[in-house]
């Protein structure tokens, strides 16, 4: 599998359902206080930015627009993050 490939599908299947989960349980603890803190609104619309930023890898994946160093270099910054996180 490409490196290509293999970024694709770590964005598709694990970085952005993952987000989008974040951004949908800060969304609900929000709307349960209904007020959101300053802390709250700086991280939902960090999630959101990041979520948007992941969709604009994959369209430039998709029109060929990434070198492969750039490719490998995302690549090892999420795997990174993801090893982090667990």
């Amino acid at each position: 599998m490409q490196n290509s490939e293999k970024l694709k599908n770590l964005l598709e299947n694990e970085i952005i359902p993952d987000l989008e989960s974040a951004i949908d349980e800060l969304f609900e603890i929000i709307e349960k206080s209904k007020k959101a803190s300053s802390e709250q609104k700086n991280d939902f619309e960090e999630l959101r930015e990041m979520r948007t930023e992941c969709f604009s890898i994959i369209d430039e994946l998709s029109r060929d627009e990434l070198e492969e160093d750039e490719i490998i270099e995302i690549l090892e910054e999420l795997m990174e993050l993801k090893s982090n996180q667990e």
